[in-house]
This record gives C-alpha cells, sequence and structure tokens, in this order.
C-alpha cells in the first residue's frame, strides 16, 4: 500500500506526457476575431467557433454592458429561487423562434443543457443509443441518467435499427442521442433516418445542435432546418457559446418537454441562472443571425473557397468528409499532429492538434469563420503545402 494516496497522479502525468496527449492552455489577448494575438504575436485564427465573427461584435459588446449596469454582474441564484429576469424569458421567446418550436429553456452552458435534458427523460428502466462519436456531454448525461446505453457506429443507421430490433422492446422508454454537426470531423448525422427510425421504434430523438445553431439552414436555425424537418417532434438542444457567441446552452422543443424539464432538469434547477450579460450578448447575437444573412452567406463562400484550394493545392492530404465549416486534416499520430501545429503555428496560423482520447485519431482541425478573408485562407493553404513538402 502506497503512504501518500495522491502518488498515482504523478504516474498518470507522465504516462500522459509520453502518449503525446499531455494540453496546456494557450493565451489569446485581446477580442477574438479572425486574427488574434497568441503569446503577443498576431496569428490568423482558424481555431475558434465563433463561426459569424460575432464574439467581438461591438453590438453584442455593448448589449452585454447595457445589461450589466441594468442588472448587475450577476443572476444571484437559480431561475426558481432569485435568478430569473425577463430578459432570460426574451432569450428564450428568441430561440423558440429561431428554431421554430413552441417553447425553449436556457440552462448556464449547453454542457449542463445535456446532462439535465438527458438525466430528466430516461432513467433506469430505459434504452438509451448513443453515436460513438456524440460529444463528451452527452455520453457523460447518458451516465449520470441511469438508463442502459448502447453505442452504435458513427452514423451508422442500419446497426442503429438492428439494436432497436433486438432491444426496444426491454425497455420503457428509449432515447436515441446524437450531435447534428460532429465537432471533431465537420460531418452531419443522418437526421432523417434517424427521425424516420424514432418514429418506427417509438424512440424519442435529442439533437445536440451545437455546432449548427446559427450556421445551417436557411435561416440558421440548425440542421433541423438543413434537412426540411422543422415542425417535427424531437428535442433540439445547442449552446449560445459558438456561432452565437456568448455562454449557455438552450433545450427548445415543445411547451411540453419545456414545462417538464423546468421541474426535472437538475443541472437547470440546481444551477445559478445565466448572467445578464450573457444573456443579452446571446439574445444580441440571435438578432443579427436573423436581419444579416449575409454574414452565413459569406461564411459558406469562404467554406468553398478553401475546399476549392484544398483540391487544386493538397490533393495527397487526407481531410475527413465535411458539410460543415469544420475541415478536420486526419494525421498518423499525435506526434505528427503536434508538429504540424507547431509549423502552422510558425508561418503565422492558430490551428491546434486535436488528439486522443479527445479524438479516435489525430488531426488538425480547421474551424472557418465568416470574417476570414481570401489572403487569410489562402496563407492557410500555403501554409499546409509547404509543410506537406516538408514531412514527404
Amino acid at each position: 500500500m502506497p503512504t501518500n494516496p495522491y502518488a498515482w497522479l504523478d504516474d498518470s502525468l507522465q504516462t500522459i506526457h509520453r502518449a503525446d496527449w499531455y494540453r496546456s492552455v494557450q493565451t489569446i489577448q485581446g477580442r477574438p476575431g479572425a486574427t488574434v494575438l497568441l503569446a503577443g504575436r498576431e496569428v490568423i485564427n482558424f481555431a475558434s467557433n465563433d463561426y459569424l465573427g460575432l464574439a467581438g461584435d461591438e453590438r453584442l459588446i455593448q448589449a452585454g454592458v447595457a445589461a450589466i449596469q441594468e442588472l448587475g454582474t450577476g443572476s444571484t441564484g437559480s431561475r426558481l429561487l432569485s435568478g430569473h429576469r425577463e430578459l432570460h424569458r426574451e432569450l428564450e421567446k428568441a430561440i423558440a423562434s429561431l428554431k421554430q418550436t413552441e417553447d425553449a429553456v436556457v440552462f448556464s452552458s449547453g454542457y449542463l443543457a445535456n446532462l439535465g435534458a438527458i438525466a430528466a427523460l430516461v432513467g433506469k428502466r430505459d434504452l438509451i443509443l448513443s453515436d460513438q462519436y456524440n460529444h463528451s456531454s452527452l455520453k457523460n448525461g447518458a451516465i449520470l441518467s441511469g438508463a442502459a446505453i448502447i453505442e452504435y457506429p458513427h452514423c451508422d443507421v442500419t446497426t442503429l435499427k438492428t439494436y432497436l430490433t433486438q432491444q426496444r422492446q426491454n425497455y420503457r422508454r428509449c432515447l436515441i442521442i446524437t450531435d447534428s454537426v460532429f465537432s471533431m470531423d465537420g460531418d452531419l448525422c443522418p437526421l432523417p433516418a434517424l427521425l424516420d427510425l424514432a418514429e418506427e421504434f417509438s424512440c424519442m430523438l435529442l439533437l445536440d445542435e451545437a455546432h449548427s445553431t446559427g450556421v445551417m439552414g436557411k435561416t440558421g436555425a440548425g440542421c433541423v432546418e438543413y434537412f426540411g424537418r422543422t415542425g417535427q417532434q424531437l428535442i433540439q438542444i445547442g449552446t449560445l457559446s459558438k456561432a452565437l457567441a456568448s455562454l449557455g446552452g438552450y433545450v427548445a422543443g415543445s411547451a411540453t418537454l419545456i414545462d417538464f424539464l423546468r421541474n426535472r432538469a437538475p443541472s437547470w434547477i440546481y444551477t445559478t441562472a445565466l448572467s445578464p450579460a450573457d444573456t443579452a450578448a446571446a439574445l444580441a447575437a440571435i438578432n443579427i443571425v436573423q436581419q444579416e444573412p449575409q454574414r452565413r452567406d459569406q461564411l459558406w463562400q469562404n467554406v468553398a473557397y478553401l475546399k476549392q484550394l484544398m483540391s487544386e493545392h493538397l490533393p495527397n492530404l487526407k481531410f475527413l468528409p465535411s458539410a460543415s465549416p469544420i475541415l478536420c486534416l486526419q494525421l498518423p499520430s499525435a506526434t505528427a499532429a503536434l508538429t504540424t501545429g507547431k509549423h502552422l503555428k510558425a508561418a503565422g496560423i492558430f490551428a491546434p492538434a486535436i488528439r486522443p482520447p479527445t479524438v479516435p485519431t489525430s488531426r488538425i482541425r480547421i474551424s472557418v469563420m465568416a470574417t476570414h478573408e481570401p489572403k487569410h485562407i489562402e496563407k492557410l493553404v500555403a501554409a499546409l503545402n509547404q509543410i506537406n513538402r516538408h514531412l514527404r
């Protein structure tokens, strides 16, 4: 028996270092944007989830400042105690309007929205079927619920149907959970097929729209709109911290669903309400999403331009299939990903390595923004081309 019960921590950290899995923060200075200051040096930012370039927008900043001046810095308690403000309800109504659902409820983070919703909807007598590549918040929400969990291979509808055929009758309720845009791959879930299976086997379907809200669909409502399934019964979850450039999460759906979650979701009931500044900034972002579709159009023009240059100049590099602003360069090892990330940073490009256990294979994750200029995209492709020649 070791005398120090914490001694294992050093050994574990050494193992993380040996596997090239060690992580540390990189400090960004100043406002976020298409270019940022990293360790005092300006670099082109391809590491951000700020898809519409709103995190440094003056209108969001002023909305947050005005909310602080009127309502203070903190909400002071949970929504059911002292924390509810009319601003929260305005934001929920705006989300429901964007998503074309009956109602919505705002959580203090997207992670908490997934934990709370899943834990409230299913329990020990129920079954969860979860995509293998789902976000950590979906997976941990499933564990927290106490339901039986079966992971199906990534976007494999055939295997999912087999599992449902074999297992559905053994459980009271069944919940299928999936990301809509997979954040570390860039591909989309097969939503129409999932909705058909949910109906056939009497399952609930929970869709995490974190990386599609504000980005996908004609009005930026997400993948539900993109696939033409607006109005169908399902549970839509998302964040306010990516394209909406604030902080927090939401669940959107039927009025009955939202009313139930306000009474049963522990991560809503027992958590301090979203701050006034974050709430106001998110509300301002939704207004911009709805009033300025040209911002989203510019994002997709940038994505198309990057893909065009990649096909012309980087045909030998392996990029994962993507239908989103997330493009991932697959690499053979964590060491190769770290080396590539360092070369990119030396060339003035911020696109860090993503490694296991976050993802099954190491990669460079490139995230496109509406505020990127053609010269930014051209410099990225030139840097990747130079690295490719150097590594071959």
